[in-house]
């Protein structure tokens, strides 16, 4: 199953904890908390360009499976990681957070981003 596609952003859980956790400042987290965001997937083969659009701030990182590559993270620091992938599922750490991107089905896709006990789900559904 290819995670190529756009996908907007329908329910998230524990995202005030998870912000606050990672060091965004409260002012972004209040504007950021009910902003539908936009996931653009493209993948071929094992490359993969990830574009997260979140009102004016987008994010976009590129890498290939296996391979070390520079990732942003959502306090905006590079750093130098490699995303595994399972079956369905993507798996990257950066620094003390663990983010797996599950395509549920050919239409929902799952981020599950863990620091500690503190977890931040957001589930999105593929848009045309």
């Amino acid at each position: 199953m290819s995670f190529s596609g756009k996908y907007q952003l329908e329910s998230q859980e524990g995202f005030v904890e998870f912000m606050k956790a990672v060091g965004l400042p409260d002012d972004l987290i209040e504007k950021g908390k009910d902003i539908k965001s936009v996931s653009e997937i493209e993948q071929k083969g094992d490359q993969f360009k990830v574009t997260v659009t979140t009102g004016p701030k987008v994010l976009t990182n590129t890498f290939t499976i296996g391979q070390e590559a520079e990732i942003e993270n959502l306090a905006g620091e590079k750093i130098k990681t490699v995303v595994t992938k399972d079956g369905n599922k993507l798996k990257v750490v950066l620094n003390r957070v663990t983010s797996i991107t599950e395509l549920v089905d050919g239409n929902t896709l799952v981020d599950t981003l863990t620091l500690g006990d503190i977890v931040f789900k957001r589930v999105s559904k593929r848009v045309p």
